[in-house]
């Protein structure tokens, strides 16, 4: 099919849909979704080339709208924005208007700074190795009311509340409509331990599908909270003194339509791939967790007996362990893993694509994780965890980005342009918040997370 007639056939979908916008978005280094929309009688000029947007953009930080001047980045310079039109949704909580995800391109090539195109690379890196990747982000978030004495919680109720359910039901049955219009399956939903606090799981898909609606899941919950004058956040640590919210990262192992993951015969019924995949994760996780909880906010949610995975250590179904094997109750070896040390203040492509880089090292250099941890690995004494390599993960972001500098694995995986740019903007944010009290952090990155 010619280009002519592709557009077309597009532009027949949109006004039958009666759309008027259609809304390119990226997402940049600090984890903002952001997007430039086209009016559909204008869309001939953009559909094969995309929108131009400043190359500075992925050298801002979540404080303001500016270049961070060690990005290597600046003011001068475009890129342009093409859509992936095989994203295309309607959005069924803004009428009238479309969502197609963006690549980053220059001169007609995958910019070196693209964060949706280190996800490609990585899951290209995956297959070489024989690998395919499926996964899902499993999000957890806080539906908040804005009154004169400040943010509310709209319940107060406890872990898995019916009444909390019931409390909720409408914005969580608005939310959970809206996703499945856009072809994301939802399949479980609770409400979480924190007043106001909610889960909501949607099925694992391949790698990059799997990122894309990340961000759509992230900008649905938020614009359906709205409409129902509730404000939504995946900030990890809202209130001191109530559960934080994760993002945790499912994650199976494929080849041919096959799992590879389940092994009867393995540690915690995990095959030798499945175990080196996690040897690589748990051997870069300081490292890693600059790009998985990439905000100075994220490590007031990582703490000892706090279910968010505070220890590098794996387990079956052990919930203080940064790897979770969950096993399958009775129903065959487990299907799947999942990396706790993760939240929605990450930037998902860039997450998961360093989570595949991590776990892929770990193949190729055949590692084997220690033993697995059958106990809340924060009861044992230092002595203990030493004698059996466990350590407690980094407790402040400064410390991870330390980490991922000298993290070769890594940066290679980014590129020089990509890591530079990236570190910039996080070293930024930590200089700028490192001494701020959880107020100060909640007032500025309440809604933009």
């Amino acid at each position: 099919m010619t280009e002519n007639n592709k557009f077309k056939k597009l532009k027949k979908s949109l006004d039958e849909a009666e759309v008027n916008f259609v809304r390119i978005l990226w997402c940049d280094n600090a984890n903002i979704i952001r997007g430039k929309a086209v009016h559909v009688e204008m869309l001939s000029h953009y559909f094969e080339h995309g929108v131009g947007i400043s190359a500075g953009q992925q050298g801002q930080s979540v404080m303001y709208d500016a270049v961070i001047p060690e990005s290597g980045l600046s003011p001068v310079g475009e890129i342009r924005l093409l859509p992936d039109w095989s994203t295309l949704s309607s959005l069924p909580y803004a009428p009238n208007h479309a969502r197609v995800m963006g690549n980053m391109v220059l001169n007609g090539v995958p910019w070196a700074l693209c964060p949706r195109n280190f996800l490609v690379r990585m899951i290209e890196a995956a297959k070489s190795e024989g690998l395919e990747i499926q996964a899902a982000f499993e999000n957890e978030f806080y539906l908040l009311r804005q009154t004169s004495e400040g943010i509310i919680p709209t319940d107060s109720t406890v872990f898995a509340s019916t009444q909390a359910m019931d409390i909720n039901q409408e914005v969580i049955d608005n939310i959970a409509d809206a996703l499945i219009a856009q072809g994301i399956p939802v399949e479980q939903y609770y409400p979480e331990s924190g007043p106001g606090q909610q889960e909501i799981s949607v099925r694992y898909t391949d790698a990059l599908l799997c990122a894309d609606w990340q961000i759509a899941f992230r900008e649905t919950v938020k614009a359906i909270a709205y409409h129902h004058n509730l404000t939504a956040s995946f900030l990890p640590k809202i209130f001191p003194d109530a559960a934080g919210s994760g993002c945790h990262i499912h994650l199976s192992l494929w080849r041919d339509g096959h799992n590879l993951l389940p092994d009867s015969q393995g540690i915690c019924g995990v095959s030798q791939v499945g175990r080196a995949f996690i040897a690589g994760i748990l051997d870069h996780l300081p490292a890693l967790m600059a790009l998985t909880t990439p905000s100075t906010n994220s490590y007031r949610r990582i703490r000892p007996h706090s279910w968010s995975g505070a220890f590098r250590c794996w387990g079956l179904d052990n919930r203080e362990a940064a790897v979770r094997v969950p096993s399958a109750a009775g129903f065959g070896s487990p299907s799947h893993f999942e990396l706790k040390t993760v939240d929605a203040s990450a930037n998902p492509y860039l997450a998961l694509g360093a989570v595949i880089a991590a776990g892929l090292d770990g193949v190729q250099r055949g590692l084997e994780p220690s033993n697995p941890v059958t106990q809340d690995p924060g009861h044992l004494s230092i002595d203990e965890r030493s004698a059996n390599g466990i350590d407690q993960l980094p407790d402040n972001l400064g410390v991870a980005l330390s980490h991922l500098t000298q993290n070769d694995t890594l940066l290679k995986a980014l590129n020089p342009q990509l890591s530079q740019a990236f570190l910039a903007v996080r070293q930024a944010e930590w200089q700028a918040m490192k001494d701020w009290d959880l107020e100060a952090e909640v007032k500025l990155l309440l809604e933009r997370y």
